[in-house]
């Protein structure tokens, strides 16, 4: 499956696992279960790693480029995440009850326990607690930007140049083979019908919603800036196309920044913005992220109230400046809060990426094309003054 896109080797795995655990014996399901449980292990121990290895140099690295510009589109961008995050909670809150109310796993509290176990387990402590990583990892950021250090800086990138690899080279090629292994043990289990119906229906939620928030911010956008909001869009749907390809708002980066010059934006707050905001501002992705988790979170039997998630949803704003630049890298680093502040076990978290790598080029190229709004927003709150901002303002 090496030549095949994520998204084909992730559909593929699927249908795999379900073709071969109708009929596989138990003896092949728990020899995929061992792996899935070495793999589930080593997820367990590189979690920290990962929110150190970009949470840190993340806020690190804004600070650097310090200025009345690159605040406000910190600020606006943030807001749009975490707004992106609270309209997809209430919508799933409203819809889940009707939309999913055939499909439950509540017939067993963990879903583990009504799969096939593996032939040995190999433990992998990680070497500290997920909330232990993300307050040393806010405390280093925020020291970095504060006494803008220099060494420190080097040393946080370079880790997370590491940890990047581990992500590219380990873990994204073997997530099918682990999707794999869920889904060929959830068949043998009876429980992979359920699953398959809240993947449609959860797919099809979290397009219409992105759609119908990406008209959200081209109003909100069209309004200050005295264009036709529909007009805006057209203009940016080769950037959204593209990331549906590259599954990547990095590597869209060029191809945004030529369509956002059109929305009548100053090219200095353009130059400046939209390389910032592919790695700032990922409400398409925010958007996924809860919608899939809470759906997770009903097939539990769990309520997912708006005290337990709101503050999930304030921090996953913050934690996605650390995704790293890869397909399926919101999702990785969202595993630590997944499991932290909502409870997820392994299998949990096994759906959740499963749910969340299926659509990832459809929250990508959300996200790559609200970048023009938030772009336009920045420069309409600007003002004047915005034609000098962008010269005292470079991101180092």
């Amino acid at each position: 499956m090496k030549g095949l896109g994520l998204l084909l080797r992730i559909i593929t795995a699927i249908l795999l696992g379900i073709v071969i655990g109708s009929f596989a014996n138990d003896w092949l399901i728990r020899l995929f279960a061992t792996f899935n449980d070495i793999f589930g292990n080593f997820l367990e121990f590189i979690i920290p790693l990962i929110i150190i290895g970009f949470i840190a140099p993340g806020i690190g690295s804004m600070g650097r480029g310090a200025g009345k510009l690159l605040g406000l589109t910190g600020a606006v961008a943030y807001t749009s995440t975490v707004v992106a995050g609270v309209i997809a909670f209430f919508v799933a809150k409203i819809v889940y009850p009707t939309f999913l109310s055939q499909q439950s796993l509540q017939s067993f509290s963990d879903p583990s326990k009504s799969l096939s176990e593996g032939f040995f387990q190999v433990e992998m402590p990680p070497p500290m607690e997920i909330m232990t990583a993300l307050l040393l990892s806010f405390v280093i950021g925020l020291g970095i930007a504060t006494i803008k250090g220099e060494a420190l800086y080097k040393i946080t990138t370079d880790f997370r140049d590491i940890i990047q690899l581990v992500i590219e080279k380990v873990i994204i090629p073997l997530l099918p083979i682990h999707i794999f292994g869920i889904f060929a043990n959830m068949t043998a289990a009876g429980q992979v019908s359920t699953i398959l119906a809240v993947f449609a229906k959860v797919f099809v939620m979290i397009i219409i919603l992105h759609l119908l928030y990406l008209m959200l911010q081209y109003t909100l956008a069209g309004t200050l800036s005295k264009q036709n909001p529909i007009s805006m869009i057209k203009r940016m749907i080769p950037a959204y196309f593209t990331a549906l390809g590259t599954q990547s708002s990095a590597a869209t980066i060029p191809v945004t920044l030529k369509h956002t010059k059109t929305l009548k934006v100053r090219e200095g707050i353009a130059d400046f913005t939209v390389p910032l905001l592919a790695n700032i501002h990922l409400s398409g992705s925010t958007i996924t992220l809860v919608s899939c988790s809470l759906a997770v979170m009903f097939l539990q039997g769990e309520p997912g109230t708006f005290s337990a998630v709101v503050p999930f949803i304030l921090m996953l704003g913050i934690t996605m400046i650390a995704a790293p630049g890869v397909p399926g890298g919101a999702v990785m680093a969202a595993i630590g809060l997944l499991k932290s502040m909502l409870g997820f076990d392994a299998t949990m978290v096994s759906l959740m990426i499963a749910l969340y790598l299926a659509q990832d080029s459809l929250g990508t190229a959300c996200n790559v094309t609200g970048d023009g709004a938030i772009t336009s927003i920045t420069n309409s709150l600007s003002g004047k003054k915005g034609r000098n901002l962008t010269e005292e303002n470079n991101l180092t």
